[in-house]
């Protein structure tokens, strides 16, 4: 889990104690079931006047296209200050960037990832990173993860194109310098390596051995782990 270290955690704590303290007399005084204490650190953010404010079609990697996901297929949350975050989760879309673009945003659908990423290397966010994507089929793991799609399928090595595993790896990079993510198979993982998945992506043609170099050459070259907000039409 990500640690954040220091006096600012403990500030951070202090803080949390006492929205959540706030809510659970708000929850007592209506007479609503008693909340556990970790549910109530989880959700002091929620207030109105807490929530973190949001701009509509700002993403999290600079130059990705946004084009949201159906509000159905993720959940709000205010990451990593409730769930750290720790693990990348490559999946691959079994279709077409647009075939995987409207599942997404089909509320009866019940998944989604935070990111697409095309064979032309374009890169497409969905869900921002702070909210929980529901993309690895183990709550556990939707909490502490990002997830990037990639176009193709994973019986067709030809799809993962040069141009993909250069973005995907720019992209990965980002991720694990943001949250201090280990570059390695650890926190780096296939859908398939997920807990009680039945999931096979991203199958035996995902370069590994190319992949996981990449995403260190790519850190190397980043000058800054801080967020890259910014917008972009859809």
């Amino acid at each position: 889990m990500h640690d954040q270290g220091g006096d600012t955690a403990k500030d951070t704590d202090r803080h949390i104690g006492r929205r959540a303290l706030l809510i659970g007399g708000a929850v007592a005084a209506v007479g609503t079931a008693v909340l556990a204490q970790d549910d109530l650190r989880r959700m002091w953010w929620r207030l109105p006047s807490v929530e973190k404010p949001r701009k509509e079609g700002e993403v999290d990697f600079r130059g990705a296209r946004w084009v949201a996901a159906s509000s159905s297929n993720w959940r709000m949350a205010d990451r990593p200050d409730d769930f750290g975050i720790d693990r990348v989760i490559i999946h691959v879309t079994q279709g077409s960037y647009a075939s995987a673009v409207k599942v997404f945003q089909n509320p009866a659908h019940g998944a989604a990832t935070h990111y697409i990423v095309r064979q032309d290397g374009r890169v497409t966010q969905m869900i921002r990173e702070l909210d929980v994507a529901f993309h690895a089929g183990n709550r556990d793991f939707n909490e502490r993860s990002v997830g990037i799609e990639h176009e193709g399928f994973v019986d067709r090595p030809k799809d993962f194109t040069d141009a993909m595993y250069e973005a995907s790896a720019r992209l990965t990079a980002r991720i694990c310098a943001r949250y201090d993510i280990p570059v390695d198979r650890e926190h780096i993982i296939g859908h398939v390596e997920v807990p009680g998945t039945d999931h096979t992506d991203p199958g035996p043609h995902w370069d590994w051995k190319r992949y996981i170099p990449l995403v260190r050459e790519a850190a190397e070259r980043s000058a800054s782990p801080s967020a890259e907000p910014s917008t972009r039409s859809a």
